[in-house]
């Protein structure tokens, strides 16, 4: 049975506007795509410690076997939530199988009829779809602009949950998380943090830019995602006992997903055992992510680049046909770049996505540099 034709004509539209995305298989080899900060995805230790620990769980199923209501809790899931929420500081953690069944089922099941969300116009998809699932009232505010946060909150009415992420993943910069805290807490609004993408590469043992700038009192909830710096897949909710209960209770994705299954759990736990360990791999992603800025700043013409220690570079000035040529010409030559198109970004902010890791070398750095002068 073929497609409706108005789905197909939305598809034919996008591949008029070029903007039609394609499954991709990885060919390159030099890595400035993928979210693997840290290089654990790829790390002998991780799989060796991996495979250990698994050898100490002979009777427990592969398989979750349901959700975690029914059959699918364990010992060891509750175990690793405790560590979990001591690691970063929390009363309590609740597992999710996802970032984005985390944002959803928190956004979806929080705030309620008659409550405002205010969210940073630069929030993942999958807070602003949790906020589309809750019957709260919901605005956005200009990207990073807390003066303008300040306006909306005047405006809000019922209990007030404020978005934002530490590190934007296209944007690749971070949340002004101090001035927001501050605002916050003078207006009695909950703060809710996505960390999903500074999750193991700030604070003393990666605990997030949360905690690097000592705020987790001040926030009300915390998403931490360990499909990047974690090298693993799944995520967690870290907040208050009561909030956890009314997860537990209200939250869709949370109640009817099967829970995650063994060999993601243990992967979760070995990741975060390694993580307080890794302080030269996470100095060396900021130094070399330092490093591409200032390349591009001084020697490129025409282009834009976010400075500092992020590791997501977001460059931009480049026209659609030049994204398509210069990520095609550094593919050529083995460099693993991205251009991100709208819907992704919105129209206008069009860019290359350059991300850098701790496995990345200075030569890489020079070469990645070299190429988009050439081809600017």
């Amino acid at each position: 049975m073929e497609l409706p034709l108005t789905l197909r004509q939305k598809l034919q539209n996008r591949e008029k506007e070029g903007i039609l995305r394609h499954l991709k298989v990885n060919a390159a080899t030099v890595d400035f795509c993928s979210n693997d900060y840290l290089g654990l995805a790829r790390s002998p230790k991780l799989k060796e410690a991996l495979e250990q620990e698994w050898l100490r769980y002979p009777d427990l199923p592969l398989g979750a076997t349901g959700s975690r209501l029914l059959s699918g809790n364990s010992a060891l899931i509750e175990e690793l939530e405790a560590t979990l929420a001591n690691f970063h500081q929390g009363e309590a953690a609740l597992l999710f199988n996802s970032g984005y069944a985390a944002n959803t089922g928190f956004f979806s099941a929080i705030p309620q009829r008659g409550d405002t969300i205010l969210y940073d116009e630069a929030c993942h998809a999958s807070i602003k779809d949790g906020i589309r699932l809750s019957f709260a009232k919901a605005f956005s505010f200009r990207h990073n602009a807390v003066e303008d946060l300040q306006k909306k909150l005047q405006q809000a009415s019922g209990n007030v949950y404020v978005a934002v992420e530490s590190l934007y993943s296209m944007d690749g910069d971070l949340a002004p998380l101090r001035e927001l805290a501050e605002l916050c807490t003078g207006k009695g609004a909950y703060l809710i943090v996505d960390e999903a993408h500074s999750n193991g590469i700030y604070g003393n043992q990666g605990e997030g830019l949360v905690q690097e700038l000592n705020l987790q009192i001040k926030v009300f909830a915390r998403i931490l995602t360990f499909g990047k710096g974690l090298g693993n897949h799944g995520a967690v909710v870290v907040g208050s006992k009561a909030l956890k209960d009314f997860l537990i209770n209200f939250s869709r994705p949370f109640i009817y997903t099967t829970a995650l299954p063994l060999h993601a759990v243990l992967g979760i736990k070995c990741a975060y055992a390694l993580l307080p360990a890794l302080s030269a791999e996470r100095q060396k992603l900021k130094n070399l992510a330092s490093y591409l800025s200032q390349l591009l700043t001084e020697q490129t013409n025409g282009i834009s680049i976010n400075t500092g220690d992020s590791p997501v570079k977001a460059v931009r000035g480049f026209s659609m046909a030049g994204l398509k040529e210069v990520s095609g010409k550094l593919l050529e030559q083995g460099f693993d770049v991205r251009a991100i198109f709208s819907p992704t970004v919105p129209a206008g902010k069009e860019q290359l996505r350059i991300i850098v890791h701790a496995y990345n070398t200075e030569a890489e750095v020079q070469q990645l540099t070299a190429i988009l002068n050439k081809n600017i």
